[in-house]
């Protein structure tokens, strides 16, 4: 171990607090970014053309912001919002602070998932719902929400994954956790075993976070056949 791990020993505390900063990390932001991804989704799903209340200033100004957010690199949101980062924590390095930019990141790229999962649901399922004097509420939860499901959960699965990749980028500029340990302790002072180590700790959080949400995907599955 010594011999291909000579570095690891010294950090080793640290990569246990780490790993909590990426998880924390990781859940805070799929918990804002999950909550306002569905609801944005759902009103550029209810505001387009054939929506349940088509509205096209709203619509268009949404898309085009959703669009925006997503063709924006990361590294580069990282440092563009910085100013509103420290409006909004008081700091721009650390954990905290680089969740808000990985939040600002992700919601866009969350809701348009929605919206495209949501558009798969069966047209004659809302039509009959339509007939059967729902309110639009109504089929929203009754019909889209509920019909949609299985797909907002593979969307959640997919961007989890995702978003543990962004914690890892955000070592970078200092953001802490795992990607902090793997440029500031690894790269930056030639340890190369201990970028590599945190590279396989990003690996069990990202093969966990998917065997979790294929679990819960296969258990409200099951849950629908009974």
């Amino acid at each position: 171990m010594n011999k291909f791990f000579p570095n690891v020993g010294q950090y080793w505390p640290d990569f246990g607090q780490a790993t909590i900063d990426t998880l924390l990390m990781t859940i805070l932001t799929m918990v804002i970014s999950g909550m306002f991804g569905i609801i944005i989704g759902l009103i550029l799903l209810s505001t387009n053309e054939n929506g349940l209340t088509p509205n096209r200033i709203v619509y268009i100004i949404l898309d085009k912001i959703v669009d925006i957010g997503r063709a924006i690199p990361f590294i580069i949101l990282l440092v563009a919002i910085i100013p509103f980062t420290r409006l909004l924590v008081g700091t721009s390095i650390g954990t905290a602070a680089v969740t808000v930019p990985i939040v600002v990141g992700t919601i866009p790229f969350f809701a348009r998932m929605v919206q495209n999962s949501l558009m798969e649901v069966d047209p004659g399922v809302v039509e009959a719902a339509k007939a059967m004097g729902t309110s639009n509420l109504g089929i929203i939860f009754r019909v889209y929400l509920k019909e949609g499901l299985i797909p907002i959960l593979r969307d959640l699965n997919f961007t989890t994954i995702s978003v543990v990749g962004l914690t890892a980028m955000a070592g970078i500029v200092g953001g802490g956790g795992l990607g902090n340990m793997a440029v500031q302790y690894g790269y930056q002072r030639g340890a190369n075993d201990v970028t590599f180590v945190s590279l396989i700790f990003v690996l069990i959080i990202v093969f966990i976070s998917q065997m979790i949400g294929n679990a819960v995907i296969k258990l409200v599955l099951h849950g629908r056949k009974v």
